[in-house]
């Protein structure tokens, strides 16, 4: 994707019209093109007022304020313009046209000001992820679990990881180069043993934590019962919303309904689903019924509104008596959680209890949650480490060190492929 010879520019703001409009520039010739516009090069990191001129004309383009960052200390390691210009759709298209004309500048691929960042050491992909997560978020549990893993946290543990690989290893080498292969167990065999037994499980620990995922897809809480139950009506009222069509015909309700919405911070997934029933003589039906019966296998919450205790067994079921508006009303056991859709009685404690639910299956709040990528280096580290204490042969230890390392060293991007980076960095935006 970059060229270091090449010098690119995007808008990095939002999509005109708007009040500014931010665009970047960074590499070896941002600062010729600010002089080709400005026809100066205002003092460093100081805010200055330029007009903005078309290298063939000399038609004013733009009054804007510059900011003029010299590398190698600048977001992307690389000389850095900004151009705070006004944000009319007009005056960006002529800017970005006027930067175009200059020599050896193009316009930057998605993604590309993050991973030139990546290239010159000013983030590694940890961090690089994070500030994805961090621009995507859209609930307060996310943006503070993007903030810890842009800030760092995450890879400070795992170079604290690797530094102890490396101490391991370097005693694992004395051994092989010095040891007199006695009978007596050395200090270094020890300590060595005691070492990776002791960082698996750090490792471990972090990975038995819940998922990014999880905050990122939202948790899944499925309504289930039979037909009539009040299913969709429910999910009408939990969600602020006529998202699911409601109906007193058995049946009406085919396939899943899915609404996401955030509480509390926290994003929800709400699934409504076919009610379940044995005599449905419907093969459409029958197949929203299966479908079901996979939802529920697949919630992280359930709401079961069917009779109490029949159920499937799951961790987190809530049984919710409902329609308690009704004059037939039958009442649950005192456990279970009563609704009416109709007047709204009880549902904002049941969207309270679902999120208190909903937390304890999340990272905490000022944690960093580490996702799929993350998760497969963690578990190759763990594995090698594990492998170091089913062995005495310094050989064989020694390569199992060498693997843990590596692990971590693609963690962070140390060890990396072209086809990784491309998938971390398409994440972003033009501009970014």
């Amino acid at each position: 994707m970059t060229t270091p010879a090449d010098t690119i520019f995007a808008l990095s703001s939002g999509a005109p019209p708007a009040a500014i409009a931010i665009m970047r520039i960074s590499g070896p010739a941002a600062f010729d093109v600010l002089r080709g516009l400005s026809g100066r090069l205002p003092p460093p990191r100081r805010a200055s007022l330029c007009s903005l001129r078309s290298p063939e004309t000399q038609e004013i383009l733009d009054q804007a304020l510059v900011l003029v960052f010299p590398g190698p200390d600048t977001a992307t390691g690389e000389d850095l313009v900004e151009l705070h210009l006004h944000g009319g759709r007009a005056v960006v298209r002529a800017v970005e046209n006027a930067i175009a004309h200059f020599p050896e500048v193009r316009r930057a691929e998605a993604g590309e000001f993050t991973r030139r960042a990546f290239a010159n050491g000013r983030m590694d992909l940890n961090e690089a992820e994070g500030l994805a997560d961090l621009l995507s978020a859209e609930t307060e549990w996310q943006r503070r679990a993007a903030t810890q893993m842009f800030g760092g946290v995450f890879s400070a543990a795992v170079e604290e990881y690797r530094q102890e690989v490396l101490r391991l290893s370097a005693l694992t080498e004395a051994e092989l180069d010095f040891s007199d292969e006695g009978d007596v167990e050395s200090q270094n065999n020890i300590l060595i043993s005691d070492g990776c037994a002791i960082l698996q499980q750090k490792i471990a620990q972090l990975l038995a934590s819940p998922p990014a995922e999880k905050l990122k897809d939202g948790i899944r809480v499925v309504l289930a019962g039979p037909p009539n139950s009040g299913k969709s009506t429910l999910l009408n009222a939990l969600v602020g919303r006529e998202a699911a069509i409601v109906s007193d015909i058995a049946g009406t309700t085919r396939d899943m309904i899915e609404v996401p919405v955030a509480v509390e911070g926290v994003a929800l997934l709400f699934t409504d689903t076919a009610g379940l029933r044995d005599d449905s003589d419907d093969a459409i039906e029958r197949i929203g019924i299966d479908r079901s019966h996979a939802a529920m296998q697949q919630a992280d919450i359930l709401l079961w509104l069917g009779p109490e205790n029949t159920g499937p067994n799951h961790s987190q079921i809530i049984e919710i008596s409902s329609k308690n508006d009704i004059p037939d009303y039958t009442a649950k056991s005192p456990s279970a959680l009563s609704v009416s859709a109709q007047t709204g009685t009880g549902i904002s404690a049941l969207l309270q209890l679902v999120a208190a639910r909903a937390k304890t299956l999340l990272p905490p709040p000022d944690q960093f949650a580490i996702n799929a990528r993350q998760r497969t280096f963690l578990a190759d580290a763990a594995n090698a480490l594990a492998a170091c204490s089913e062995t005495a042969d310094w050989l064989i230890i020694a390569e199992n060190l060498r693997q843990a390392r590596r692990a971590l060293d693609s963690l962070t991007g140390r060890a990396h492929t072209e086809d990784l980076l491309d998938t971390v960095f398409g994440k972003f935006c033009v501009g970014k």
